[in-house]
């Protein structure tokens, strides 16, 4: 049974594998602009969600 759940969590060289073929896809230049994009995603998502909360919350209030 646990078994299963040993064999579903990545292994060392199954990481190492998904960076290179990252890698070979995007190139090193690519990557970082990449996760930029990612980054300020998430915190346009976190603006939107705090900012949402603010709102319901003031109309709660009101």
């Amino acid at each position: 049974m646990y078994a299963n759940y040993i064999l579903a969590v990545p292994g060392v060289w199954s990481i190492i594998l998904i960076v290179v073929v990252v890698l070979l896809l995007f190139g090193g230049k690519k990557i970082p602009e990449l996760m930029r994009g990612l980054g300020g995603g998430i915190k346009e998502f976190k603006d939107a969600t705090k900012e949402d909360s603010d709102k319901s919350n003031k109309k709660v209030e009101e």
